[in-house]
């Protein structure tokens, strides 16, 4: 089953295939009232027949009104599977040894497939083959010897057992997965309609006065135009948040993160990002932390090469890793500065950067030439940090 849905939930989208199997089993049980009607002169325990056949009808009313299993009932396929093979086995007493020999059917006839398809419905298709693997067994073992019957008389019943296991457990589980598709692309049209909603009560509010600071700032020079120059970067980083399409953010799955949407809103007008056309998930932790490591990077970008310093970040979403660069267009340093630096305490980088790569398992590497700029590498192996 579909491993992100909710159990309670599962049993709902399951209750057409449940009413089906209790249909089955009502028909099945006429059915196997016909068959011992007409077969109890031939019994050697006639009255065994009967009660047999008792126990048949009494069960079919419990499984009917029991299934699907709640979570007080957790142990009623079992005991389905148990008294199914019981009625199965009984046959071996209740019937003649020549019939058997000759090919009479167990008791339970038809009925014997009821456990089969509540297992399937309930766990899957393994688990309909292991309880028609049981049923079939059964069967065979009230036609010892086995030698007096031909291939097809062997292999019918016990194959069409499987068969039915495998067919209806893996109807179930895509009926539960397209369910849980459904669900899930509600969710994310929810979400891009609220986003929707958002972006244009920003745009209307917050970008439009970002925009005027940023205009007035530059036009009257001095302190002001830092300020101008920083209103017009949080302008573009937020109008990149309220365009990041909300597929993108959720799209990456249980449990995982879309790197490019965490980002994507650090670039603006001297920071320019390049990324894939599709989602680059990783575990939702070892994403932030890698986009704590650029933003870091950028912080030391401006810090260090000036306000008017360019950026550009570059994501590679490879086989077996995701590598994010991050380059910029300042003086850089010479090659021992930063040894210097963790010597005399300045941890910045070391901790930030190369300590946080580190600690996921993945790799940092910085290299900076003088007078060319800094180039940081990251490196994260896929399937690291996942717990």
């Amino acid at each position: 089953m579909a491993d992100d849905v909710h159990p309670r939930r599962t049993t709902d989208y399951l209750m057409p295939l449940w009413r089906a199997v209790a249909v089955f089993r009502v028909a099945a049980l006429v059915y196997a009232v016909i068959t011992v009607s007409e077969d109890f002169p031939h019994y050697r325990h006639p009255n065994g027949g009967w009660l047999v056949l008792g126990v048949m009808t009494l069960w079919t009313a419990v499984t009917v009104l029991r299934y699907p299993p709640g979570p007080r009932a957790q142990l009623l396929p079992s005991a389905d599977l148990a008294v199914t093979a019981l009625c199965v086995l009984s046959t071996a007493w209740i019937e003649t040894p020549t019939r058997l020999a000759a090919g009479a059917p167990p008791m339970a006839v038809m009925w014997m497939g009821g456990p089969v398809l509540a297992w399937a419905v309930s766990h899957g298709r393994r688990a309909g083959l292991v309880a028609g693997a049981v049923v079939a067994a059964c069967n065979l073992a009230i036609h010892v010897p086995l030698s007096a019957y031909s291939l097809a008389q062997l292999t019918f019943a016990p194959g069409l057992l499987l068969l039915l296991g495998a067919a209806v457990g893996h109807l179930a589980r895509l009926a539960v997965e397209a369910q849980a598709s459904i669900e899930r692309g509600a969710r994310v049209e929810a979400a891009a309609r609220e986003r929707e909603r958002l972006a244009r009560a920003v745009h209307d509010s917050v970008l439009q006065v970002l925009t005027q600071v940023a205009k007035q700032g530059i036009a009257a020079g001095g302190e002001a135009a830092e300020l101008g120059r920083l209103a017009g970067e949080q302008e573009a980083a937020l109008r990149a948040l309220i365009g990041t399409s909300a597929v993108d953010l959720a799209d990456a799955g249980d449990g995982q993160a879309d790197l490019r949407a965490l980002i994507a809103p650090l670039g603006n007008a001297l920071v320019s990002v390049a990324a894939p056309a599709t989602a680059v998930p990783l575990p939702a932790r070892v994403a932030e932390e890698v986009s704590l490591a650029v933003r870091a990077a950028l912080e030391n970008v401006h810090r260090h090469a000036g306000s008017q310093a360019r950026a550009w970040i570059l994501i590679e979403d490879e086989a077996d890793a995701v590598s994010v660069i991050v380059r910029d267009d300042g003086p850089g340093f010479a090659p021992e500065r930063l040894a210097d630096a963790a010597r005399l305490g300045r941890l910045g980088v070391a901790q930030s950067i190369l300590g946080r790569l580190r600690d996921l398992g993945g790799e940092a590497d910085v290299r900076a030439w003088p007078g060319e700029g800094t180039e940081v590498r990251l490196r994260v192996p896929r399937g690291t940090g996942a717990g």
